[in-house]
């Protein structure tokens, strides 16, 4: 049945996979340099997005399912994808981290962390499996009306890839309304700044993932980060969550 999975969302990878072939990185760059978060568009088709988003009911594909009421997280529910991951996903993980790592590296040498990333996922990934973190962490997730979910950060261990992506999968207008996905900056002894990302159905943010480096008058500083959803008003809101590291 899982393999069956992975042929399933790789349908229209020839259509999808030009997309992702041409994704600017200089641009994402930029703006993950400016902002904390950069918006990939399209970077899955619509067939894509209803093809993943109906695999959440198939719990054979998934390791767990967390109610997020139950644990004050905000109202909705998710699921952890299990390995083998479906093929689109694990093509995901494997194509845009090389790219991402890169951003990664700069990023920990501005704030002064030691940590490097090597170039392929497969190297990081063992890593964290040497350090205990071997449960895989791409994630589907639902919301209907009236739920959200409260900022925070997927940690999940002590290797941490600091970049993550969230891809939404339906579409809004249509599909539901509300739901946005928002962030905040904490600054240093300043208020925290609020953003608020538009996304349409197959676009992605990429965003950090627990805190940044921000250029000041005497160099780079780390800022906090945290990421969540608001109030979906009306309808259903389905998203994948793409993290690179896995968890303990």
């Amino acid at each position: 049945m899982k393999a069956q999975a992975a042929c399933e969302v790789r349908a229209d990878a020839d259509v999808g996979g030009a997309t992702r072939s041409a994704i600017d990185w200089s641009r994402v760059a930029a703006d993950l340099d400016t902002q904390g978060n950069a918006v990939v568009e399209r970077l899955l088709t619509r067939h894509e997005c209803e093809t993943l988003a109906s695999l959440y009911e198939r719990d054979e594909l998934f390791r767990s399912r967390v109610v997020m009421s139950r644990h004050g997280y905000g109202r909705g529910e998710y699921k952890y994808l299990a390995y083998p991951l479906p093929g689109l996903v694990a093509d995901l993980r494997t194509s845009l981290y090389p790219h991402l790592a890169h951003i990664a590296n700069r990023w920990y040498e501005a704030m002064g962390v030691d940590v490097r990333f090597p170039p392929r996922h497969a190297a990081f990934l063992a890593r964290c499996h040497a350090a205990g973190q071997r449960r895989p962490t791409p994630l589907l997730l639902r919301y209907d009306v009236d739920d959200y979910n409260c900022l925070h950060q997927d940690l999940y261990g002590p290797h941490v890839f600091p970049l993550q992506l969230t891809i939404l999968l339906s579409e809004p207008g249509r599909e539901f309304e509300g739901g946005e996905f928002v962030m905040t900056e904490q600054r240093p002894r300043m208020q925290s700044r609020p953003q608020v990302v538009p996304l349409g159905q197959g676009d992605a943010v990429v965003f950090a993932v627990q805190q940044r480096p921000v250029r000041g008058p005497h160099g780079f500083h780390r800022v906090n980060m945290r990421h969540g959803v608001s109030r979906v008003r009306s309808g259903r809101r389905c998203t994948a969550g793409i993290i690179f590291h896995d968890a303990a």
